[in-house]
């Protein structure tokens, strides 16, 4: 039963201190004072303010809703790649049509293409592989301003929550490839990095698109990130980088093959 104290006796420096229980929590010493009633009265006790919508237990429950619906959604989707790049990418630019090509080229492989769903380089992605004839995924974020699912999306998944979001990136893809982007994309690409050396998911290729774009990072991680020691020569082996849509697509084969090969 919650809100039941426990042992009451002595606080001695070798006695059991005394205890209350709210649910599986345990509360002792000055945190045992708490609300005077039970959780079940609380629970069927229809009056007082609404603003218990927004407590943190409450979002318990809309975090693992996002989860459920984002696996439920994605649970069939055949092998796919997530490809990040930045909403502000205009659709005329070179950049743009970059990313129209390796959405195409994916989907003409056999890889769905999954991106943040948004407009820019997440657009022009969706649009290659919509018009390929591939499958087309967007995994939406909310946010302060407007952005929304772009319409080349056929499959789409809107999320409150970054985690939920970047779990299904993740859990999803056989790899990433990353346009030029700003910190959402620096974001999504570190974490990835991070998951793929710490072995908290199956290796797969980070391609970074665009050498005059990626290149200072990339000769910075090499030269001063590896060069100080604070990664191993094998971390700065994730990085591919690539001007070529062939051969990021190649590198994308190559690895889901090997990856077959031995499963």
């Amino acid at each position: 039963m919650s809100d039941v104290v426990n042992n009451p006796g002595d606080s001695g420096e070798n006695e059991h201190p005394s205890e209350a229980f709210r649910g599986p929590i345990v509360l002792r010493r000055e945190q045992k004072t708490g609300p005077g009633s039970t959780t079940d009265q609380r629970l069927l006790d229809s009056r007082g303010p609404s603003d218990w919508v927004h407590t943190d237990p409450w979002r318990v429950l809309r975090i693992q809703a996002e989860f459920v619906e984002g696996f439920g959604a994605l649970a069939e989707v055949p092998r796919a790649v997530t490809v990040f790049g930045s909403a502000r990418t205009d659709r005329g630019s070179p950049e743009y049509a970059v990313g129209v090509e390796i959405g195409a080229q994916l989907a003409r492989s056999g890889f769905a293409a999954i991106t943040g769903g948004g407009p820019g380089a997440m657009e022009a992605v969706n649009r290659g592989a919509s018009e390929a004839g591939g499958l087309s995924i967007g995994l939406g974020i909310e946010l302060p301003f407007e952005q929304g699912l772009n319409p080349w999306v056929d499959l789409g998944v809107n999320f409150r929550y970054f985690f939920a979001r970047k779990t299904m990136f993740i859990k999803y893809s056989q790899a990433f490839i990353c346009l030029p982007g700003g910190f959402g994309t620096l974001d999504e690409l570190f974490e990835a990095l991070t998951l793929v050396q710490t072995k908290k998911v199956t290796k797969f290729p980070v391609v970074l698109f665009g050498s005059d774009y990626w290149g200072g990072l990339y000769n910075w991680i090499r030269d001063t990130v590896l060069g100080s020691g604070k990664i191993g020569e094998h971390d700065a082996d994730l990085l591919y980088l690539t001007d070529d849509v062939d051969d990021a697509v190649k590198v994308v084969q190559d690895s889901y093959q090997a990856w077959e090969d031995t499963h």
